[in-house]
């Protein structure tokens, strides 16, 4: 079994990458792969050659779900519902409890 790694869009705080890798999970974001400001349907498909978990506040993975793309997982959360701290803990839990399996191709509500 795999873990789940994880790919943040540009709309995920950086903090929250610093975080998860301080807890020694394999993160990567929008802007460390030279995505900031690609469509939402290239961030997809770079989380899936990446087989991560693509993390986003934008509810338009949503629609990018809907037409089944092929993907590793979207981590989907309203913006402002947690702070910077309360989301990546839970991440961190999310990273605990689900193998990279149980993920792919499904759409989380965070």
């Amino acid at each position: 079994m795999r873990k789940i790694r994880f790919h943040l869009d540009e709309s995920v705080h950086g903090a929250v990458a610093a975080y998860l890798r301080s807890k020694g999970i394999e993160v990567s974001t929008a802007a460390e792969a030279n995505l900031i400001g690609a469509s939402d349907s290239v961030q997809l498909a770079y989380a899936k050659s990446t087989d991560s978990v693509l993390v986003t506040f934008d509810d338009d993975f949503a629609r990018l779900h809907a037409q089944d793309q092929r993907h590793a997982g979207i981590g989907y959360c309203h913006q402002g519902k947690y702070g910077i701290g309360d989301f990546s803990r839970l991440l961190v839990l999310l990273y605990e409890c689900y193998e990279a399996a149980d993920l792919a191709g499904k759409f989380e509500y965070l």
